[in-house]
């Protein structure tokens, strides 16, 4: 997770005191930050110098100011590489219908480019690697991911690769049963919320060594560090506060077909052939099967 989805949990976790004061009060003046001084930020959080070090320890940092400096680069990065297109709030109540067609385009392509540049050619080769060598993949995460991931899972049985998403109820008897010679991908967007599916399963993949292919936010996370290959989704949408995960899911989906298209060149000309022979298979199925059943309602 960046430092304003790390700085939002903790306000979240916690629902009262100085850390959930002083969370509130960065996530409200995030492009500002820099303008307060310590004392000020404690003055206006009704705490104190001390309890703003220790929020800062929180995060992993030795005090407030090496906080506040890598926290206002990651925001001046944000603000120097997006539109004004606000990704949890894409269009506003008073907007036409126009508006919305061209304001939802642009958060789109957006999701699409910050996604592309965080990617990388080793990344994406090991990540090949992984489902190439893998006997049987599963697929572990949550709706709405987890129909995001259907379309994948098409793709990769139209070319013969078996490959599975454990369905809620399922997912521990699918986790026990893979070993190291399978693959498990897992898509979680903060990466970090370890008593819950599908975070609470790697102690049982780290078990049996299987190699975890992780699809998160970018950004140190439990499941980061856990994996064995990382592709990081678009992170700017804010984990609680917005409309829908508009540029969450165009990322993923964006993910899984890069993801397939470079697992497909590998052996491109045998899955083209099987991925034809096999088509042609399945229309001629398909209309036979409609065939006979329009034949039975004549009859």
């Amino acid at each position: 997770m960046n430092l304003l989805h790390q700085v939002e949990s903790i306000s979240y976790d916690y629902r009262s005191g100085s850390r959930r004061a002083i969370g509130e009060f960065i996530i409200k003046e995030s492009t500002h930050l820099h303008e307060y001084s310590v004392q000020e930020i404690a003055e206006k959080t009704f705490t104190s110098k001390a309890a703003l070090v220790r929020f800062a320890k929180a995060l992993g940092f030795q005090g407030w100011k090496e906080f506040s400096r890598a926290f206002v680069e990651e925001q001046n990065y944000q603000a120097a590489h997006y539109t004004d297109i606000d990704p949890n709030y894409p269009f506003a109540e008073s907007d036409s219908t126009r508006d919305i067609i061209f304001k939802m385009c642009s958060l789109q392509v957006e999701s699409l480019l910050d996604t592309a540049d965080l990617l990388d050619d080793k990344t994406l080769d090991q990540a090949a690697d992984l489902l190439e060598q893998a006997e049987q993949i599963a697929i572990f995460g949550l709706n709405p991911n987890l129909q995001l991931a259907q379309l994948f899972v098409r793709k990769m049985l139209s070319i013969g690769k078996k490959i599975y998403i454990a369905s809620f109820g399922d997912v521990g008897m699918m986790a026990g049963t893979l070993t190291e010679k399978d693959c498990a991908i897992v898509i979680s967007y903060s990466g970090n919320t370890i008593d819950r599916v599908p975070m609470n399963l790697l102690d049982w993949v780290e078990k049996n060594h299987v190699p975890v292919l992780a699809i998160t936010s970018a950004g140190e996370s439990q499941l980061s560090r856990i994996a064995d290959c990382v592709l990081n989704i678009s992170s700017r949408e804010r984990l609680f506060n917005k409309i829908a995960t508009f540029a969450t899911e165009n990322s993923i989906l964006y993910l899984l077909n890069v993801l397939f298209a470079c697992y497909f060149v590998r052996d491109y000309h045998k899955n083209l052939k099987y991925k034809i022979e096999h088509s042609r298979q399945l229309e001629y199925v398909t209309r036979h099967a409609g065939t006979s059943v329009l034949e039975k309602e004549r009859t």
